[in-house]
């Protein structure tokens, strides 16, 4: 199957959960553009295909996998087909995410679940499903987005700051596990991003927030994707088990 031709990701194949909005969206737009082959992977079927669309109409590479990242059959069907059709996986970026917010008093069992199985599981699980390819290839990048929240809590959050500190976790460990293979695995932790899921938070909690950041402003999916298309590339070759924080300072 062809590739684009040019950009500094010509002939590579990157898989992208979370992909049919926000972070996800904008990093799988950047990448495509950057002449990878793009995986798009989320439950939002429509959203989904649109993101696709778009991309293979600006002259981009894309194909969409409508998969559950709970799932370790989901996620090991679209890393099955990928290879059946490349015959490698160079990247892959675990942005795929949920809220299910409540102060633990409250906090229901099914809503720490939820979080836990979509946030951390599933990055194990396409972590798992993409592994065995990327050893024997002997390469490959895995960027794992955590969250501010799983460094500093936040209150309300006591699901969401576990699962993304696990992610933080995770990652050193396997970097560690992959390293001697040419398999570099490293977190990128978002502050306050510009995306749905945050701008559905009442403006209180919002000014809240910007009363945090020394920059005093809000970050935007771009400034996330920037970070993670730098450990995807070249230049940081040697860098792995690492937590790049992008939050205007809001935790240092």
């Amino acid at each position: 199957m062809a590739l684009k031709s040019e950009g500094r990701f010509y002939g590579r194949v990157s898989i992208v959960t979370g992909a049919s909005q926000g972070i996800g969206e904008v990093i799988a737009r950047q990448l495509a553009r950057e002449g990878s082959a793009v995986m798009l992977v989320d439950v939002q079927e429509e959203k989904l295909n649109s993101v696709r669309k778009e991309i293979v109409d600006s002259g981009g590479q894309a194909q969409s996998f409508v998969a559950d990242v709970s799932l370790l059959a989901e996620a090991q069907r679209v890393c099955d087909e990928v290879v059946a059709q490349f015959g490698r996986i160079d990247h892959l970026i675990n942005n795929a995410g949920i809220t299910r917010d409540s102060l633990l008093l409250r906090l229901k069992e099914e809503d720490w679940d939820a979080v836990l199985a979509v946030n951390l599981k599933g990055v194990f699980n396409f972590c798992k499903a993409a592994i065995r390819t990327m050893i024997n290839q002997r390469s490959g990048r895995i960027v794992n987005i955590s969250s501010v929240v799983g460094l500093m809590g936040n209150a309300g959050q006591t699901n969401y700051a576990a699962s993304k500190a696990g992610v933080i976790g995770f990652t050193k460990a396997l970097a560690r596990e992959v390293a001697n293979r040419g398999i570099t695995v490293n977190c990128v932790a978002p502050g306050y991003i510009m995306t749905a899921m945050t701008e559905r938070l009442p403006e209180e909690v919002k000014k809240a927030f910007l009363e945090l950041i020394p920059m005093k402003r809000f970050g935007s999916p771009e400034d996330v994707a920037a970070a993670v298309l730098f450990l995807l590339s070249d230049e940081a070759s040697y860098i792995t088990g690492q937590v790049i924080n992008v939050n205007g300072g809001m935790y240092m």
